[in-house]
Formats: structure tokens, sequence, C-alpha cells
């Protein structure tokens, strides 16, 4: 049986390092999942980049950075090009950065799910698209 391959919407990780309850309970299982090779997981260069960005407030640098540095060993990161912000600038999907997320996910070859709390912007994704708990009972 092959890997399921998944593209991790930002709040995903936002929820793993912020450990923001109950949220954060599923993005764990996601993880160690990964860490187990039950799973490929993926996201964007942006997603990444956000995370730091919005977490800095609430963790130090250092730890921040060294927790960053630590997914690195469970999740692929997918760059944010020039046609993946074309196509994006250029969809009918209305947020700009939901656009990039569904481009960025849709790069990768042989993608099974996007998983991310925030279904409704995802809608058109032209792949199924879940919810962490969902997600989980599909692993």
């Amino acid at each position: 049986m092959r890997i399921k391959q998944v593209f991790v919407d930002t709040n995903i990780l936002i929820d793993l390092l912020a450990n923001r309850p109950p949220f954060s309970k599923f993005a764990i299982a996601l993880f160690d999942l990964a860490e187990r090779n039950k799973v490929n997981l993926f996201t964007s260069s942006h997603s990444f980049a956000t995370s730091h960005y919005l977490l800095k407030k609430y963790i130090g640098e250092k730890e921040l950075r060294a927790l960053l540095h630590s997914l690195l060993d469970y999740i692929d990161l997918v760059p944010i090009d020039l046609p993946i912000i074309k196509k994006s600038l250029l969809s009918n999907h209305k947020d700009f950065e939901d656009a990039i997320q569904i481009f960025a996910a849709d790069s990768i070859e042989n993608l099974d799910f996007i998983v991310t709390r925030n279904l409704k912007d995802f809608k058109d994704a032209g792949v199924n698209v879940l919810p962490p708990d969902e997600l989980l009972l599909h692993l």
C-alpha cells in the first residue's frame, strides 16, 4: 500500500507548534505518523515562514527556530516560486494566501489530501480537503 501524501496548511503547523488545545492533539498525531514513516507530509515555504512570523510573539526566537528546524525531519517544503504566484494571482480563489497553498499542494505528485481547519477556502482545491480529526481516520 502506497504511503499517503498530505499537504499541511499553516493552521495545522500553528496548532502543533503553539500546542493549541484541542487542535494540537490531532497535529501531534499527524506528525507522529510522519515520524513513523506512515505518511509523507508537505507544506509550503510560505507556511513555514508565516508560522515563524505568527509564533515569534509567543515563543522565544531561539526555541522557535529549534522547533521549526526539528520539523524539517518530518515535513518537506514546497518552494513558492514564480509559477505558483502567477497561478495564484490569476485564480478565482477569493483568498490569495489560500490560493498559494492550493497551487503549492497541486505541485505535489500523487497528493492524497490537504489538511486544514479552514475548509471553506479550500473547497475548490481539486483534491480531498479534510480537517485533521477526519484525516486521521483515513490514514
